[in-house]
């Protein structure tokens, strides 16, 4: 088949040093803020992706310029106001839930109806999450029975502030009441479970008006209406959900020794870092600095001797959630029986992760029992495969297919892994990075 992949051999060990494209989670609130800037931004290592070019398609169609040349982006901001929003408008938003998402709350204000569509994955996954809070705004917004895409929202003359408590503890979801408050006069509250903040480190960096409090278990964050934004010109960190593949299958392998530069380790992004490291992988930053409110580092990590098995804390659970499938595929190899619950997000995302990555480890001989949020995995120190493996029909989802990639390097045997081209969704270069461990 021409978009399938198959590998035959495993890798032995390695002592590299890589670099890996833009955050995804970035490059995308990069171009929606840019979008609404006062001026011309500039984005180098924006990673190009499908997701991201589907953004910057979406500004397109409302109005606004953009440029690009191999991985740097001009955008040239309209200013807040300055959406032009044509009657029968339509936004593809291909595969992409934070796009889907964020780009619900920005539209906020259009007096005309603008219609959200999507891929067949994302067409699947539920939207009610972002329609409840929008709607409270007082913006009227349509979705089929099933709470799923295609969206329709049209705003209201009458737009006013909200309180709302976000308890999914999706960042996808409170962006888009952040970009919906920026939108609206008067004092949006939110209380938030914890999740990822770019958009908060985002908009206090740009000077815009947001106010948070850091609490134990949740964040309240105050947002007041956004009159100007200033243009941001940003250097993209490397993606740590991307790194987590090149992360674990050092981590399933002996003797190596790997380098990643420049990453963003946001610390609402370092769950599966914590993780790893209480399953004996040897992870170190090096050369940490702040970059435009986040935080960047090199990323060090060493093969352990012996990998243990963890009863995850489930509070780790929305840092990590893009990496538990090759964090199962650690506890594959790990001694005892590792446990992880509370895990419902993970088959709302692009496909059933949890039920994919307990299918692939039953694939690999990996004794695993599984309820609708959670997994015990039965570790294998000793585990190799030698045999035939087909990955197929799993929606085309890019964490699936790049897991199944490292297991197939990692343990061995025969692997037919079907749709390719499902990485450009986040990490297009993904298999030429793999290449380079090959050599």
């Amino acid at each position: 088949m021409q978009n399938q992949i198959v590998i035959k051999k495993k890798i032995n060990n390695y002592n590299k040093k890589i670099i890996i494209p833009g955050d995804k989670s970035l490059s995308i609130r990069w171009v929606l803020i840019s979008s609404l800037a006062n001026g011309i931004s500039t984005a180098k290592n924006l990673l190009m992706s499908e997701d991201v070019i589907a953004a910057i398609n979406a500004i397109r169609k409302l109005g606004v310029k953009a440029k690009i040349n191999n991985t740097i982006c001009k955008i040239y901001g309209v200013g807040v106001d300055g959406y032009k929003y044509r009657k029968g408008l339509t936004i593809n938003a291909q595969n992409s839930g934070t796009l889907g998402r964020l780009l619900a709350g920005l539209l906020i204000n259009s007096p005309h109806p603008i219609k959200i569509i999507g891929d067949k994955s994302l067409s699947k996954r539920d939207f009610k999450r972002i329609a409840k809070p929008l709607r409270k705004f007082g913006a009227h917004l349509k979705l089929k029975k099933n709470y799923t895409l295609p969206l329709t929202i049209k705003g209201s003359q009458n737009l006013k502030p909200i309180r709302y408590l976000e308890n999914k503890g999706s960042a996808q979801v409170k962006s888009s009441i952040i970009f919906a408050g920026a939108r609206t006069s008067g004092r949006t509250i939110i209380k938030s479970k914890k999740s990822r903040d770019h958009t908060e480190r985002l908009f206090k960096y740009l000077r815009l008006p947001i106010k948070l409090k850091k609490k134990k278990n949740f964040d309240l964050i105050e947002v007041n209406k956004v009159k100007k934004i200033e243009p941001l010109n940003y250097k993209i960190p490397a993606d740590l959900s991307s790194c987590a593949f090149f992360i674990a299958l050092t981590a399933l392998l002996k003797d190596s020794k790997l380098t990643i530069k420049d990453v963003n380790i946001n610390p609402t992004r370092t769950a599966a870092l914590t993780i790893l490291r209480k399953m004996g992988v040897k992870i170190s930053l090096v050369n940490k600095k702040i970059y435009k409110g986040e935080q960047l580092a090199d990323i060090c990590i060493k093969s352990p001797k012996i990998l243990k098995s963890i009863n995850c804390p489930t509070y780790l659970n929305s840092g990590a959630i893009d990496e538990f499938l090759v964090i199962f595929l650690v506890a594959a190899k790990a001694k005892g029986i590792s446990h992880f619950k509370n895990l419902d997000e993970l088959n709302k995302k692009e496909s059933p992760r949890l039920r994919w990555g307990s299918k692939i480890l039953k694939m690999m001989g990996v004794k695993v029992i599984t309820t609708k949020n959670s997994i015990k995995i039965f570790g294998n120190p000793k585990l190799k495969i030698n045999k035939k493996i087909v990955i197929h029909k799993y929606l085309k989802d890019h964490r699936v297919f790049m897991a199944s990639v490292i297991a197939a390097l990692s343990f061995g045997g025969e692997w037919h892994i079907s749709d390719r081209d499902a990485v450009n969704t986040s990490f297009p270069s993904f298999l030429k990075v793999i290449n380079k461990f090959m050599r």
